[in-house]
């Protein structure tokens, strides 16, 4: 059986500081003291094990002293005492006996005080075998000095209890003794053996129990738990010590969950750490979680807190197997409409398991109301990782970490949604408040000059100076000594020497820092609070403060300042001055960008002056795609290298990322892309993009712009799907259950190359992608091999054929693009629209932003002029192409004989067959303009005059010299199946006109190559093609020369 105790107040007691001692049988226990009060009040709870009834609780007031000394009295002087016997609980209803007032009785002791000496008031309340603990127990004490309100308080002295219960004990007696002689008939009957099993077990377990709880006279009983089905009332024994408490802040590794729900906080509170949760038990079923076992809440009153144990098995994952986890859960605020619970993770199973411990944080408190007038709770989930011990593998560990509680509380988001509505009006802090709140704890420059110059350097000059001004006031003019003459004093005394030396080094050390904090305030730039301009994709900045930052100096404190970098721009931060905590809170915006940004990149240097070279005290890289928008809104950012490391550096700081224009935003990103990627570009439908977000653990605003189906190649091909975005290339894939899923950013990629069809690529050409060094590495598990070099190699493949591959992904793996953005064509077949979206999404996120308004100007270009190839009639002369003259010559031929070269007849056919080339076919000549005409020719390279072979398709046009005496023919070449085909034209310019020589014409040739895209390799490619035709323009004209002259 059970005694519960509840000791409530006292009431005129004779001392000021005070506390209460109790005891029942052999255990003991003790209130804390409470002092300056003669009302004191306690409302704490104590359990007993009570083995016989005949026992008594022993209650006793002692006076508290502070003086501890050898003859002193260690436990106080001894006030007054109540007894109660255990058996009087017995006769009451429910076995409780209700708050009453006992009178204490004063002891016979000499040591005690002479004076009256007050009531105190208790509830007692008795739980033994066979009772249904549910309706005796009781949990709620009211924590208000008028108790009266809430039950009906009676008032006894300790002899009329005594007399009182006598009257029970004989009650209770009888009772005792019909239930005897029953068990006595029982047994002879044998009627009563399973009730004997089960007394049996019963008495067991209690002596277990017993075993456990035996301490010694001198300590505090152990705590006691309270059932599960009272965890709303010890909530509520809370709340006095929680009121004047604040709610904690996040825990530093950032927030996994802020949302709010339509309930009310205390239910929503029920919810989530009530015994026996549905919502815990769906949580851990969708999780995998097993043999889940639940602690009961325990009430600890040393540390007024609420605190339970649970164990269970963790799922095992694709890295780690199924470990034994254990959590600590313990109540850190609960006054009934804010609650914080404080969790510590324990998984010793797992790699490095030993050396830290996960930490989260859960705080609920009252949302907003809804329109509809229901209770919204707001639930704002933090986390850290705390470090036992020092490893190497600590950031490895933090990535790990991060990355599993991502996706654990993803669950958990998802099925809390499940259970309880999502308010459209979140609790958040908003951007404006957020920036509002910094502008106005920015120093002015006198604050911050104030706080610099006032050491010990600075005062001491300005008092050494003032004295030394004094003492010239006060000094009449002396009389020359030594080598002085007038006007150049000398000191007299080496005492005179070392003043007038020290004077002068603290002048020029003050000289310095006046220097230094001039230059530093000239340093702060116009970054900090200039707003964005644009429309489109605004970063915000907000940075507040430092902790920990490393100085280079160990005998200085440096002087930090932030630079930010964000596609290609940069905003820079103030300096502070001398210290390892700067304090800035400045709000830094970067210029609207058409694409959301991918990484901001942040370094730490500290200030040398403006023309030395700054030192960088630590680096770190925020990647947007990892974290929430809620978590960016309130990070810590860890800062690496080896200084900053050692330091355990830390920036704090508050990042929005904000579309300004809408949708409109991403239509003009797409339609800029098209002009790239030659094609239409359609915005996906919502709910794809709610899938595609969901799949990769994505933020709102990443949009999806094209995906593929493709075989992922490493030991074996897995069948899946690509994804392209405005920021990543994904990869996913759900075989029998088993997901595979990466993804890594367009910056990441170094190269894109193409790989020769093969048996094990099932005769389909691989795209294979190569990421930078130390790039990728969340997306490890998906890549082929990692070479020497340590970059990662990602090999993707189609099964189909080329002509279907082209009908049904666009060609997207079917081509090779170099390090400077350009690709190469590798079959006819393949359709080079997809081509172009690989192409155009890598290189805009590659390049600065400068040379992408070059790229675009110059598409633009391009497209101006391939426009003018579609154009029948005039856009064989483009006028900005560099063309040679490769041939000029006087031919002893006719003009009209020649011409016969462009006439389609035998001539013609003979002289381009001996030339090499194959299937040589013509159109006939057709008006086009006024005094213009035009045809088309084909043919076919042999092997000897192209490796490649490849087809050629021109288009000729032929107008009259204006004086028609001759002809001019312009000619544009398109080359097809050879490298790079598609990234110009060649176009041709023939002159012919009569010679004063009779029977001779004179014949100009030129040539220029048109490049309609821009490539590492034109200089080169046009050398060649230059130097080629050169030849066989000369072959061909001399070969037309000797047929015409063996013909006549």
């Amino acid at each position: 059986m059970r005694l519960y105790v509840y000791l409530l107040e006292g009431e005129d007691w004779a001392v000021e500081d005070s506390y209460v001692k109790l005891k029942v049988g052999k255990f003991k226990s003790k209130t804390r003291v409470l002092k300056n009060t003669r009302n004191p009040i306690w409302n704490e709870e104590f359990v007993f094990r009570v083995h016989d009834l005949e026992e008594e609780l022993v209650i006793s007031v002692y006076q508290h002293h502070d003086n501890s000394g050898i003859f002193s009295n260690v436990y106080g002087d001894l006030v007054g005492k109540v007894k109660i016997p255990v058996w009087s609980v017995t006769a009451e209803e429910n076995q409780t006996l209700p708050p009453t007032w006992f009178s204490l009785q004063k002891p016979k002791s000499a040591k005690s005080v002479d004076k009256y000496c007050g009531k105190i008031l208790l509830t007692v309340s008795l739980h033994g075998k066979g009772r249904d603990l549910s309706t005796d127990h009781v949990g709620y004490v009211n924590q208000t000095n008028d108790t009266s309100k809430e039950v009906e308080v009676t008032s006894i002295s300790s002899q009329d209890f005594h007399g009182f219960a006598a009257h029970s004990k004989k009650s209770s007696e009888g009772k005792h003794l019909i239930k005897n002689i029953a068990g006595h008939f029982e047994k002879l009957f044998g009627k009563n053996e399973e009730a004997k099993k089960s007394d049996e077990e019963e008495s067991k377990k209690d002596d277990s129990s017993d075993m456990s709880t035996i301490i010694s006279d001198y300590e505090d009983i152990p705590e006691e738990p309270l059932v599960s089905h009272n965890f709303e009332e010890v909530i509520e024994r809370m709340r006095p010590t929680s009121e004047d408490k604040e709610m904690p802040g996040d825990l530093p590794g950032g927030v996994l969950l802020d949302q709010t729900y339509v309930v009310s906080s205390k239910d929503l509170n029920l919810l989530l750490f009530a015994p026996d949760s549905q919502f815990r038990k769906d949580l851990a079923e969708l999780q995998g979680t097993k043999d889940v076992q639940e602690g009961p809440w325990t009430w600890k009153s040393d540390e007024m807190c609420v605190t339970r144990v649970v164990t269970y098995i963790k799922a095992a994952s694709k890295l780690v197997k199924a470990v034994q986890a254990t959590e600590e859960q313990t109540y850190t605020k609960a006054d009934g409409k804010e609650f914080s619970v404080f969790v510590s993770v324990n998984t010793p199973d797992v790699p490095y398991g030993s050396t830290f411990k996960i930490e989260l944080l859960y705080k609920i408190m009252p949302g907003q109301q809804e329109p509809s007038g229901e209770e919204s709770a707001r639930l704002v989930v933090s986390w850290a990782i705390n470090f036992c011990q020092n490893t190497m593998m600590k950031s490895m560990i933090e990535g790990g970490a991060r990355q599993g509680l991502k996706e654990n509380f993803d669950q958990f988001a998802e099925v809390l949604a499940r259970k309880l509505k999502v308010t459209t009006s979140k609790l958040v802090l908003e951007k404006d408040q957020a920036l509002a709140s910094l502008q106005i704890e920015q120093q002015s420059d006198w604050e911050m000059a104030k706080e610099y110059f006032w050491n010990f350097t600075v005062v001491s000059t300005i008092f050494m100076v003032l004295y030394v001004f004094v003492h010239i006031l006060l000094s009449e003019p002396s009389k020359l000594h030594g080598l002085e003459s007038h006007g150049f004093d000398l000191p007299d005394s080496f005492g005179e020497l070392i003043t007038s030396g020290i004077l002068v080094l603290q002048l020029e050390r003050v000289y310095y820092m006046v220097s230094r904090f001039v230059e530093a305030r000239l340093k702060r730039g116009n970054d900090s609070g200039v707003k964005a301009q644009g429309d489109g994709w605004v970063l915000t900045i907000a940075l507040i403060e430092g902790m920990n930052l490393p100085s280079l100096d160990p005998t200085d404190f440096p002087d930090p300042y932030v630079v930010f970098t964000c596609n290609g721009k940069t905003r820079t931060s103030s300096v502070q001055l001398q210290t390892l905590d700067p304090q800035w809170s400045e709000i830094l915006e970067f210029d609207a960008a058409e694409e959301p940004p991918s990484v901001l990149d942040v370094e730490v240097f500290d200030f040398d002056g403006p023309f030395d070279q700054d030192s960088s005290l630590g680096h770190a890289e925020i990647n947007f795609l990892k974290h929430t928008s809620a978590e960016l809104a309130d990070i810590w950012v860890p800062l690496e290298g080896k200084i900053a490391l050692s330091s355990q550096s830390k920036l704090h700081l508050r990042i929005f990322l904000d579309n300004n224009n809408g949708v409109e935003t991403i239509r003009d990103y797409l339609t800029k892309m098209e002009k790239e990627v030659g094609k239409k570009l359609n915005l996906r439908s919502p709910h794809k993009n709610s899938t595609f977000q969901k799949i990769f653990g994505l933020p709102p605003e990443e949009f999806l712009i094209n995906d593929y189906s493709c075989s992922l190649k490493r030991k074996m091909p897995l069948q899946g799907r690509i994804f392209l975005s405005a920021r990543i290339v994904g990869f996913y894939a759900n075989l029998f259950g088993h997901k595979t899923k990466f993804f890594f950013l367009w910056e990441d990629i170094e190269d894109i190359n193409v790989a020769s069809p093969s048996w094990s690529t099932m005769g389909s050409p691989a795209l294979v992608i190569i990421l930078r060094k130390g790039r990728g590495v969340d997306a490890r598990h998906g890549a082929k091999c990692q070479d020497e070099e340590g970059r990662l190699h990602f090999c993707f493949h189609s099964f189909v054929s080329f002509n279907v591959a082209s009908r049904y992904c666009g060609g997207d793996f079917l081509v090779s693009i170099s390090r400077n953005g350009s690709y190469i064509l590798m079959s006819h077949n393949v359709s080079m629209g997809s081509n172009r979206t690989i192409m155009a999404l890598w290189r805009t996120r590659k390049l600065p932003p400068d040379q992408k308004e070059e790229i675009v100007k110059e598409q633009l270009e391009k497209d101006e002029k391939l426009a003018l190839t579609e154009d029948a009639a005039s856009y064989l002369v483009v006028e900005d192409v560099q063309m040679s003259k490769i041939y000029s010559a006087e031919l002893p031929v006719h003009v009209k004989s020649l011409m016969r070269m462009f006439d389609g007849g035998d001539l013609e056919h003979r002289v381009m067959s001996k030339s090499g080339c194959l299937n040589y076919a013509t159109t006939s000549w057709e008006t086009a303009a006024p005094d213009v005409s035009e045809r088309q020719v084909s043919y076919k390279f042999n092997r000897f005059i192209s490796v490649f072979g490849g087809e050629v398709t021109s288009t000729q046009q032929k107008s009259p010299i204006a004086n028609g005496t001759g002809w001019i023919i312009n000619e544009i070449m398109t080359l097809h199946d050879v490298p790079f085909g598609d990234h110009f034209r060649v176009q041709f310019r023939y002159e012919i006109d009569s010679s004063t020589v009779h029977n001779s014409c004179k014949c100009d040739v030129s040539v220029g190559v048109m490049w309609l895209r821009n490539i590492k390799f034109e200089q080169r490619i046009t050398r060649n093609i230059v130097g080629k035709f050169t030849t066989r323009v000369k072959d061909t004209l001399e070969l037309v020369e000797r047929e015409i002259l063996l013909s006549s």
